[in-house]
């Protein structure tokens, strides 16, 4: 039958619902992540403090290895703000190593292969494209960071005698808060700055030097203007104060004189960067790209 003679008629079924095009874009992505051996190894490297810290809770709450292992020092292993502050630490700074691994491949391969405009020109638009990107890079980090910490905090609260889980309860808070923020801020970075470079292996130097490269500058203007408020361009300085107040952990960064920032400025600075980030992805993800000759 030739081409002129068929009907055509615009689809009237049902469509897919927007929540559900999201979920498609964040399976592919996860798949995409998940299918490189290095991530894979990345995070079975950052099993290894949370195993550390798990056997620290069984030790420090059976009786028996208390007085073979520690020789009745009880205050070896304190179970404390102190202990979930390191073991978040720990678990948080191996998220930035996969997250600069695993943020390239979720979109500068789009972009270098060109398959942006074709992922666009579906019923999917710029906002969801990047939410199934973040849901997929969100859930990566969660893995290692946020799942492990609250994990420790419930073996400590089955192993701890009566008492400790009431006593102790705004410490599994603050775990979720503290990561929640890490996490979110992570994700904000390596999507924005993936998107603005096409070669995946520059861009995953240069998400660690877009948190690295402000730090070193912080601490120079800090040292040379005898000011703390340089601090604020070091993000490892900032999660580290904001993370001792919600676990309430006491502060040690005090070095002859007050460093400590107050938790409004370390907020407003979060967000800040977080709104660059965002406008950086909403000039970069397009549904066409104009190339000047």
């Amino acid at each position: 039958m030739s081409v002129y003679k068929r009907s055509y008629r615009a689809y009237t079924g049902s469509t897919t619902p927007l929540w559900k095009r999201v979920v498609v874009l964040a399976r592919y992505a996860l798949a995409e992540a998940w299918a490189s051996k290095i991530t894979i190894g990345l995070c079975l490297a950052a099993t290894v403090p949370f195993l550390v810290f798990l056997v620290q809770i069984y030790l420090a709450n059976n009786p028996l290895a208390r007085q073979l292992v520690f020789k009745g020092n009880l205050r070896l292993f304190d179970i404390d703000a102190v202990y979930f502050l390191r073991a978040l630490e720990a678990q948080c700074w191996f998220a930035l190593p996969l997250m600069s691994w695993v943020a390239p491949r979720l979109i500068t391969y789009d972009l270098a292969d060109n398959a942006l405009p074709i992922l666009l020109c579906h019923p999917v638009s710029r906002f969801a494209y990047v939410l199934g990107k973040f849901i997929a890079l969100f859930s990566s980090l969660a893995s290692i960071t946020l799942l492990p910490c609250l994990l420790l905090f419930v073996y400590q609260c089955y192993f701890s005698p009566s008492g400790w889980t009431a006593a102790n309860f705004s410490l599994a808070g603050g775990i979720f808060a503290g990561g929640l923020i890490w996490i979110t801020l992570l994700c904000f970075i390596g999507l924005a700055f993936s998107s603005w470079v096409k070669w995946r292996t520059l861009a995953t130097g240069v998400i660690f030097a877009a948190i690295l490269v402000p730090a070193g500058v912080g601490g120079i203007v800090s040292g040379v203007l005898r000011t703390k408020w340089g601090l604020l361009l070091n993000v490892p300085v900032m999660m580290t104060q904001l993370w001792q107040r919600l676990l309430g952990a006491p502060e040690t960064m005090r070095v002859g004189r007050d460093w400590s920032l107050p938790s409004t400025a370390i907020a407003v600075m979060l967000m800040l960067a977080c709104l660059v980030c965002a406008a950086m992805l909403n000039a970069r993800i397009r549904a066409r790209e104009v190339v000047r000759g």
